[in-house]
């Protein structure tokens, strides 16, 4: 079954990101506050981002991996900045003086 990664641009400028099969469906549950926690405290909602699979599991593992990433880093992902996210995924703690 077909799955998405997705992105969403809350109205207070945070993102939440999620998988699903049907992205359409999905949406209008979010708007229609039927969604995430997030979400529903954070209306509207807009779709900024995403990535279609052939398998749900492989977009919820996508999903999984980029809820773990910084703003930067998913910023760099949206804007279509690729080259960037090597570089935005060395920790702070590995950079040397």
């Amino acid at each position: 079954m077909k799955g998405y990664m997705y992105i969403l641009l809350c109205s207070d400028g945070s993102y939440y990101t999620g998988s699903t099969t049907n992205l359409e469906r999905r949406l209008a549950q979010h708007q229609n506050a039927e969604g995430a926690k997030h979400t529903k405290k954070r209306l509207p909602v807009m779709l900024i981002y995403y990535e279609e699979y052939q398998r749900i599991d492989d977009a919820f593992y996508r999903e999984k991996q980029v809820q773990g990433w910084n703003r930067n880093k998913k910023e760099a992902l949206i804007n279509g900045e690729t080259n960037l996210l090597p570089e935005l995924a060395i920790a702070y703690r590995d950079l040397k003086d």
